[in-house]
């Protein structure tokens, strides 16, 4: 387990405060938000249902929005990925090319997780980008909110 700082704590509170307004949407409860320089320059929450759009995961709703924000498709050296879920094989790919430099996720994900779960991607050697990552930052808060909003969807 890596240690983590309380701005890495805000910055998580931050992404979780994002995956509640997905599961007010009725989206799998997923927040990201990237931060460069103490500030957060690109959040994003899943909204593949209200989007019509199955890329529409809370990593790249984020990545979109920093990108448009500062109008390049590469972000700034030493930018930060926050979410509450670890990365599917999609997000892992956009966040490789948009050059994030570290990833702190919050709950493993066991059947997508690209990471550290179902697949390790970036140790496949493939890519001429690789970032760092640590998980687990306020992961029983995220499993928590993925928990509650499956079992009301069973209901």
């Amino acid at each position: 387990m890596s240690n983590f700082t309380p701005q890495d704590h805000i910055w998580m509170t931050a992404a979780l405060d994002l995956a509640k307004r997905a599961a007010d949407l009725g989206e799998v409860p997923v927040g990201a938000v990237l931060v460069h320089d103490g500030q957060i320059i690109g959040e994003g929450f899943n909204q593949p249902i209200t989007q019509h759009d199955p890329t529409a995961h809370a990593e790249i709703c984020a990545l979109r929005d920093a990108c448009q924000k500062l109008q390049n498709y590469r972000l700034p050296f030493d930018v930060t990925l926050y979410v509450t879920l670890e990365p599917c094989t999609q997000c892992v790919g956009a966040m490789i090319h948009g050059r994030v430099a570290r990833v702190i996720y919050a709950a493993e994900e066991p059947r997508a997780g690209s990471l550290v779960s179902a697949r390790q991607l970036l140790d496949s050697g493939f890519y001429n980008h690789k970032f760092s990552f640590a998980g687990g930052l306020m992961a029983e808060e995220s499993a928590a909110l993925l928990k509650a909003f499956f079992k009301a969807r069973r209901g």
